[in-house]
């Protein structure tokens, strides 16, 4: 998890640094709402963008036009399973960081990629985004939507920061 605490840091001072308007969605939210850190069982971080913003990010930029290596070695690049982008923590260490570019279409966040095995992922009230907030997260204040507990309740239902559901290991060998 350690490589992609670093690669969650990096990418937050990247944005943060550009103007990028970002904040933590999904698990990884949930994660910061419990515990300030990574849900254990994770292997990325996602956070969201607004799409209106990616032209600010030389890095996103350049992303879009083909995967390339920052000043630190942190791999930037056009996720190949959608419309969003995923920075890794080298070219051969391949945990990562997704950003999923958001519109607002009529105060509605929506974005051109959607994951039907993920139950949380769903279009949302750009309210919420309005303003940001931070909460810390890998050791660092991260961006975040406000009213987060209801943010991550109409994502995953009521009481979901208190009461985990845990991943079912019974079929691992």
């Amino acid at each position: 998890l350690n490589a992609i605490r670093i690669t969650a840091r990096h990418v937050f001072r990247v944005l943060e640094s550009q103007n990028v308007r970002y904040w933590l969605e999904g698990g990884s939210l949930l994660g910061a709402a419990r515990n300030g850190d990574i849900i254990p069982w994770d292997y990325d971080v996602d956070i969201g963008v607004y799409l209106e913003d990616v032209k600010k990010s030389q890095h996103l930029l350049s992303a879009l036009a083909e995967p390339f290596l920052d000043d630190d070695s942190f791999l930037w690049e056009r996720a190949p399973e959608g419309d969003f982008f995923r920075v890794q923590y080298s070219t051969t260490n391949h945990l990562h960081v997704d950003i999923f570019p958001f519109q607002s279409k009529n105060g509605i966040m929506t974005k051109n990629t959607w994951m039907e095995t993920h139950r949380q992922d769903m279009e949302f009230p750009e309210t919420y985004l309005q303003p940001l907030v931070k909460i810390p997260f890998v050791g660092v204040q991260a961006s975040a939507p406000n009213h987060w507990r209801q943010f991550l309740e109409l994502k995953f239902g009521p009481g979901v920061i208190e009461n985990p559901k845990y991943p079912d290991l019974s079929d691992v060998r």
